[in-house]
């Protein structure tokens, strides 16, 4: 592998503060190795029953009953964490009971909010007795068809604290696209927006709402958030009240948490569902709390005196992932509606006024900075600002220089990979470690990450399959309805037993990084030759008259692959002869002949999901005249139908 090009480092005196080197010192002190991240990563993995209940001492984790245990049982499957052991995911996230800023709100209409821990600790209650008054207990499911706004997290903490299980969809999905989710789990109560906004449009979202609820008939109580109108109009709505209503009842300013176990299902996460119904998969109270705190407080370095903010909608396991930053005590900024409305720099104005220390983002949202030539840096005082974080999709070389050169030249950028079946991450940023374009810093503590080769072995400086060969935390607790476990198994790891597989195509490298060159599902083989989708968009989407691309093999009748590029142009251009090879000289120039596509074709959109990844699968799927399942997962699912025949 070429050597990458190195983009920045902290200075001694910024990583000797981070809370990864004081974890760092301790534990090599305690355990007697030396004091580094190899050799805590090392430690983290060989033994991981004292690096896991260091991790929850560190965190400040207040359980009710002792663990007998850290860990029991064997292998990936069989192993269950901290048996005996009792606490409530919600009273860790509530213990902060004072007057700092818990919450910031902002959506694209302009409208602001702030909400004290104080505040937000005597909502939780009211709105948790409110759920028990319903009947709400221990195991039930709770649903939020929510935008991204304070009342999303309420209504989560409260369904938490009684030992309910939440799960959650973005207002933008369909009636089909959330009853394929709540369908499944079958929740007692529905929060729902009136309506939510985008990109400058209002969408009412009542007609849907009596949609899902004339189609799931375990709801029993509807509650309607005012997000438009003050007002909402509930007719036709069966079993439905306003927020305001159900909030009424006065319960002063505690919440009785119910004590559950470490493994206690607390978030039920979906699949995407581009290609089947969505796996419903199941998180543990534990699991998610312990992960969640290790990569804030140690690889992210957040403190109380942040203040985070990742995009993201409630759909997303960054949503989930970012509301536990209140857990560190960190001021949390929830964003509703586009990235670019009403000016595509909004996001970095918010960043100047609200002080935002850590910014989460997508490598799209920065792709598309770069493309529109912003310079955030010079535009907004940003002195505040000492972290971006981008997932989603890879970050290319381009997008890191582009960080560094007209953002900050001084933060830690960290592009991070994991996903909704962790509810985590496998790979991310770390504070003490430098920064190289196009590779992620680290793999995180506690998970033993490997790239397997086409013969199922461990290499270095190689591309090959992500795999994780040990328990940790944050694997599902399971899928619902799957009580034999047998989805499970078939998910992760029907490739490799007793490994879990995850399905992206990496390169670990000699230093420690990560780069990740996509999804293996999505890996292009032209002549037997594995090729990520990642090396061909960084080079295509480099090119200036190129807004956005997909990437995809098209199988032949001799069993090879031929690559398929489809672009979207900047306005009022079209593809001619000259682009195209303009197109396939910058691809050689940047890889090899083998990655040139056979077919390129000019689109007029790319299909996303909701959360913003490219959907490769379902744009194969087209080309080959197959039917595409659910199409109400995706953000633009009229987007595929061009794809038909197209090649």
């Amino acid at each position: 592998m070429p050597s990458a090009e190195f983009l920045w480092r902290p200075t001694d005196e910024r990583a000797n503060r981070s809370q990864m080197y004081a974890f760092t010192a301790r534990m090599a002190a305690k355990y007697d190795f030396a004091p580094d991240y190899p050799s805590l990563h090392r430690w983290s993995i060989a033994r991981r029953d004292q690096f896991w209940k260091e991790m929850f001492d560190f965190a400040g984790i207040h359980a009710t009953k002792a663990a007998t245990a850290i860990e029991i049982g064997g292998g990936m499957l069989g192993t269950k964490w901290f048996p005996g052991l009792e606490f409530n995911f919600a009273a860790h996230l509530l213990r902060f009971n004072d007057d700092r800023v818990a919450i910031e709100s902002e959506d694209e209409l302009g409208r602001t909010r702030s909400i004290t821990y104080r505040e937000l600790s005597d909502q939780v209650a009211r709105c948790a007795a409110a759920l028990r008054d319903t009947g709400v207990k221990r195991g039930d499911r709770v649903g939020g068809f929510l935008p991204n706004i304070p009342e999303a997290v309420v209504a989560m903490l409260a369904t938490a604290s009684l030992g309910a299980v939440w799960s959650s969809c973005s207002p933008d999905f369909g009636i089909d696209g959330v009853f394929d989710r709540f369908g499944q789990i079958a929740p007692k109560v529905l929060f729902a927006a009136d309506a939510y906004s985008y990109n400058g449009k209002t969408i009412d979202s009542m007609d849907r709402v009596r949609g899902i609820v004339a189609k799931i008939p375990s709801i029993k109580q509807v509650v309607v958030v005012p997000f438009i109108n003050p007002v909402p109009d509930l007719s036709g709505l069966k079993r439905a009240m306003l927020l305001a209503e159900f909030l009424s009842k006065d319960v002063g300013q505690s919440t009785p948490f119910e004590a559950v176990p470490f493994d206690h299902p607390l978030y039920i996460m979906y699949s995407s569902g581009t290609t089947g119904i969505p796996k419903c998969i199941v998180h543990g109270h534990g699991g998610t709390l312990l992960q969640h705190m290790k990569e804030l407080i140690l690889h992210c370095d957040l403190r109380r005196d942040d203040t985070i903010f990742y995009f993201t909608t409630c759909g997303w396991m960054m949503w989930n992932w970012l509301v536990s930053s209140l857990g560190v005590g960190a001021t949390v900024v929830l964003y509703e509606g586009s990235p670019t409305h009403p000016e595509a720099e909004h996001l970095w104005r918010m960043a100047e006024r609200l002080g935002i220390t850590v910014f989460g983002t997508s490598a799209k949202y920065i792709a598309a900075c770069e493309k529109l030539g912003l310079r955030p840096g010079s535009q907004h005082n940003l002195s505040k600002l000492r972290a971006v974080l981008s997932t989603g999709s890879p970050l290319t070389i381009e997008n890191f220089r582009w960080v560094y050169d007209n953002v900050k030249h001084d933060l830690q950028l960290s592009s991070i990979c994991g996903g909704t079946d962790i509810i985590s991450c496998f790979m991310l940023g770390n504070p003490m470690l430098p920064v190289y374009a196009g590779e992620i810093q680290s793999i995180g503590l506690g998970m033993d990450v490997r790239a397997f080769d086409d013969d199922g072995k461990s290499v270095i400086g190689q591309k090959g399959e992500l795999v994780c060969c040990t328990p940790f935390p944050s694997q599902p607790t399971g899928f619902w309805n799957d009580p034999d476990g047998e989805k499970y198994r078939k998910a992760y790891f029907d490739v490799y037993p007793g490994v879990w597989r995850h399905g992206d195509f990496v390169e670990i490298t000699e230093r420690g990084g990560v780069i990740v060159y996509g999804r293996s599902d999505a890996t292009l083989n032209p002549g037997g030759v594995r090729i990520g989708t990642a090396e061909i968009y960084r080079q295509v989407e480099s090119i200036e008259e190129i807004v956005d691309s997909v990437v995809v093999g098209k199988n032949t009748a001799d069993a090879d692959v031929e690559v398929c590029l489809f672009v979207v142009l900047r306005e009022g251009l079209r593809l001619d002869s000259a682009l195209i090879d303009k197109i396939k000289a910058r691809i050689v120039e940047g890889t090899t002949r083998r990655h040139v596509p056979k077919h390129i074709k000019q689109v007029t959109a790319i299909p996303y999901t909701i959360s913003g990844k490219k959907v490769e699968l379902a744009v194969q799927r087209m080309i080959h005249g197959q039917p595409v399942p659910n199409r109400d997962a995706l953000a633009n699912p009229a987007a595929l139908d061009q794809y038909a025949g197209i090649v």
